[in-house]
């Protein structure tokens, strides 16, 4: 079982930067592929971005290609994403996620992943 717990959502401007951070439990964090998902309200849950366990695979969407950064910490389960140059589409629910059977790669199809947060609120005002 893997819980995971997101943090640092919040309100910001249009322009503005936020920093989520997603906590892991158990102890095979550094196996698992991690990815951020969001959804907006009416909205499918979209792929945001996807970093696999040794690091060696990066992935985001068009969408925030330039603007968010994936990064993990396996020595203490944690994992982040810089949000720079925010806009207002960007306003949805952000989700961490686990892949615990990823060996290789990362998956942008949330089906793919096992275990999810409860999710952080971002709103970017205009």
């Amino acid at each position: 079982q893997v819980q995971l717990v997101e943090a640092g959502g919040g309100l910001v401007q249009a322009g503005g930067s936020l920093r989520l951070s997603c906590a892991a439990s158990g102890r095979s964090f550094s196996r698992y592929t991690m990815g951020w998902f969001r959804q907006a309200p009416g909205t499918e849950r979209e792929f945001v971005a996807g970093i696999s366990w040794n690091v060696g695979r990066l992935f985001y969407a068009d969408s925030v290609k330039g603007r968010f950064t994936i990064s993990r910490d396996n020595a203490n389960n944690k994992m982040y994403l810089q949000m720079n140059s925010l806009k207002p589409e960007d306003t949805a629910v952000y989700y961490c996620a686990a892949d615990v059977n990823m060996l290789l790669g990362v998956s942008a199809s949330s089906g793919e992943y096992d275990y999810w947060g409860q999710g952080t609120q971002v709103t970017v005002s205009s």
